[in-house]
């Protein structure tokens, strides 16, 4: 299993709109994974680490994927409309990481 995180980096007077990434971005790009992508989640940044510090990220999100093939297959016969897309939520230029999950859920 392995799991796609994508991080906007937090910028003064930078642009995100949560609504229409949590309610129009993420569901097209799900349907455009197809079955490629078990499930995703979305983060909204709140705090850095320190009181009243801003986050590092403004927005995260993660696709949990069976494959890093899969994904990579599902994804790039989409990606001109995902990237496209991008503009009309934030002008942060994303960063991806993909991870292999050793640990999914640690029921602590």
């Amino acid at each position: 299993m392995i799991k796609v995180t994508v991080m906007y980096p937090y910028a003064e007077g930078a642009r995100f709109d949560h609504v229409y990434y949590r309610e129009r971005h993420m569901p097209m790009v799900k349907a455009r994974l197809g079955s490629a992508c078990a499930y995703y989640t979305v983060e909204k940044g709140m705090a850095g680490r320190e009181p009243g510090s801003p986050p590092a990220f403004v927005a995260m999100c993660a696709f949990i994927c069976d494959s890093a093939e899969g994904y990579l297959a599902a994804s790039q016969e989409h990606r001109a409309e995902i990237r496209g897309d991008i503009a009309n939520y934030t002008d942060i230029a994303p960063v991806v990481q993909i991870s292999e999950v050793v640990v999914e859920r640690s029921d602590c």
